[in-house]
């Protein structure tokens, strides 16, 4: 296909593709699937080889939150039948973290649910950050406390953090139909403040809320304005107990398609496959590896994820290796002090709305929060 060729050489030249071309390659049918595969994984390849970086969820509060993402089996007023717990100790989730690093993890990520932190959680999560790296050599952190008040970010960064994520989540268009207790804006100026205190900045989407294509571009496009280092790309887990639980939109196919878009917006960044890949990718797994450069080992925040061997033996299986420690993830001129500048009609046709799997979700009982061992 002419677009598939095209659209290699702007991803091997860091140049950017048109959102009609994006929308087409969203469009594209279940046979040229594959091409389409083929085609993000050279631009893929090119700039992170056949490296897989792994990173490890701790969940240091579970539930209890003020805000009411629909998306999220945490919000306000949910049902799901999840885990709550308040604020791990530093020596928890320490212990917690440390499973995902024995498993090959590289960066842990200390998730908090709710609207922000205070500043006192900010010194939790700080004494906690200095708890990990203590124990763990060339660990990276990356934390995700929600919307960050001035400052916060800059004692986050003199604590050790490497990374903050705070995802858009969904296009600035929709976004009021998805939440209404905080803006679209809100999470942009908390990406915002994240560059501005020397973090790395991660974010990114849900797919499957019942967005269109032209949402998904959206989005994408806007991840690409902020330039994060990584943008994670979760596929809606369906709850039942959250207003989403009906939303069973995606196929294998559509997530791959999702994720090769993605790849060709943001060809030199960190693309990760983060919630959802088990219910939705199943057996496909595999084949994302070839369009996404990371992954979550183990379990996510309040779902479980397959065994950790899996994940492992599923990364060597389909010829890929673990990314070392001492290995920079990103290109060189993504590094600190490069020359980043890339994240690197009618809506098309959606692909019918497959059967809804709630026997795929898993609510997490093990690991952080309780006396389970964790997966990993």
């Amino acid at each position: 296909m002419d677009l598939l060729n095209k659209l290699v050489d702007q991803g091997l030249r860091r140049e950017l593709p048109t959102r009609e071309e994006a929308l087409a390659v969203l469009a594209t049918s279940d046979d040229d699937l594959l091409d389409v595969v083929a085609a993000a994984g050279k631009v893929r390849r090119h700039w992170f080889g056949r490296r897989v970086k792994l990173n490890y969820l701790v969940n240091l509060k579970s539930g209890l939150c003020p805000e009411d993402c629909s998306y999220c089996s945490q919000r306000l007023g949910s049902k799901a039948d999840i885990l709550k717990y308040t604020w791990l100790k530093p020596d928890e989730a320490s212990r917690a973290a440390a499973a995902g690093l024995a498993g090959g993890a590289k960066r842990v990520c200390l998730v908090a649910s709710g609207r922000g932190p205070t500043d006192r959680d900010v010194d939790r999560v700080s004494e906690t950050i200095k708890a990990i790296k203590d124990q763990n050599e060339g660990v990276e952190v990356c934390a995700c406390l929600g919307l960050l008040s001035d400052g916060q970010a800059e004692r986050l960064r003199a604590a050790g953090a490497d990374a903050y994520n705070h995802n858009l989540n969904t296009s600035e268009g929709t976004y009021g139909d998805i939440t209404t207790t905080h803006t679209y804006a809100d999470r942009v100026d908390t990406v915002h403040k994240a560059h501005a205190a020397g973090l790395s900045a991660c974010s990114g989407l849900i797919a499957g809320m019942g967005e269109s294509d032209a949402d998904l571009v959206d989005v994408v496009f806007s991840l690409r304005e902020l330039d994060p280092d990584s943008v994670p790309v979760n596929f809606l887990i369906p709850f039942e107990g959250t207003p989403l639980a009906k939303e069973w939109n995606l196929t294998p196919q559509r997530c791959l398609r999702i994720l090769a878009m993605v790849r060709f917006v943001c060809p030199d960044v960190e693309v990760r496959i983060a919630g959802g890949r088990e219910v939705h990718l199943r057996s496909m797994q595999p084949l994302a590896l070839h369009l996404a450069n990371s992954i979550f080992l183990g379990d996510y925040l309040t779902s479980e994820g397959q065994a950790g061997k899996a994940d492992l033996d599923m990364i060597a299986d389909a010829g890929f290796e673990v990314e070392d420690t001492d290995r920079v993830t990103l290109p060189e001129h993504r590094a600190p002090g490069g020359c980043a500048s890339a994240c690197g009609s009618a809506p098309a046709a959606q692909d019918a709305a497959p059967e809804a799997r709630t026997d795929l979700v898993a609510v997490r009982r093990r690991g952080a929060g309780t006396d389970v061992a964790p997966n990993a």
